[in-house]
C-alpha cells in the first residue's frame, strides 16, 4: 500500500468540538420549541374562539327558549287567574242567591230587622259579583293595590286569615 503524505491545513479555525455543537443542537431544540409553542398557543386561541362562540350561541338558545317557556307560563297563570276570578264570581253571586233564598227563614225565626240584614248582605255580595265580573284582571290588581295601600294592617289580616284557612282546608284533605 502507497503511503500517503497529510500536510497541515493551513485554516486555523477550530474544527467544531463537541460543545460547539451540542450549543448549536441546544440552540436548534429552543427555536423548535418555541415554533411549537406559538403553533400550540395559536391553536388554543382557535379552539377557545371556537368555544366561546359555541358557548354564546348555547346561551342564546337557553335564554330563547327560557324567554318562550316564560311567555307560555304568563299565559297559562293569565289562563288560571281568569278562571279563578270566574270562579269567584260565580261563588259569591250563589252564596248571595242562598242568602237571599234564607231570608224568610230568618224573618220566621230571628225576626223581619235580621231578615233585612240578610237581604242587604245578599244584595251586596250580588253587586260585588257583578263588579267582578266587570272588570279585567289588570283593573282588579290595581284594586289590590290600591287597597294595601290605603289599609296596609287590614290587607295583612286578611292575608293572614286567608293563609289560616287555607292550611286548614289542605291539612285537613290530608289527613
Amino acid at each position: 500500500m502507497p503511503e500517503t503524505k497529510v500536510t497541515p491545513n493551513p485554516d486555523t479555525t477550530p474544527e467544531p468540538t463537541s460543545e460547539n455543537a451540542a450549543k448549536s443542537h441546544f440552540a436548534k431544540a429552543v427555536e423548535e420549541a418555541k415554533a411549537g409553542a406559538q403553533a400550540l398557543g395559536k391553536e388554543a386561541q382557535e379552539k377557545a374562539g371556537a368555544y366561546r362562540e359555541k358557548a354564546s350561541q348555547t346561551g342564546g338558545e337557553w335564554a330563547n327558549e327560557a324567554r318562550a317557556k316564560g311567555s307560555e307560563a304568563k299565559e297559562k297563570a293569565f289562563e288560571f287567574a281568569k278562571e279563578g276570578k270566574a270562579g269567584a264570581s260565580k261563588a259569591i253571586s250563589s252564596f248571595g242567591k242562598m242568602v237571599e233564598e234564607n231570608a224568610p227563614t230568618i224573618d220566621d225565626k230571628l225576626g223581619a230587622k235580621y231578615g233585612d240584614y240578610a237581604r242587604s248582605a245578599a244584595r251586596s255580595m250580588q253587586d260585588a259579583a257583578t263588579r267582578l265580573d266587570a272588570k279585567d284582571l289588570n283593573e282588579l290588581g290595581e284594586d289590590a293595590k290600591e287597597f294595601v295601600r290605603k289599609s296596609p294592617a287590614l290587607a295583612v289580616g286578611m292575608a293572614a286569615a286567608a293563609g289560616f284557612l287555607l292550611a286548614r282546608l289542605f291539612r285537613g284533605s290530608n289527613e
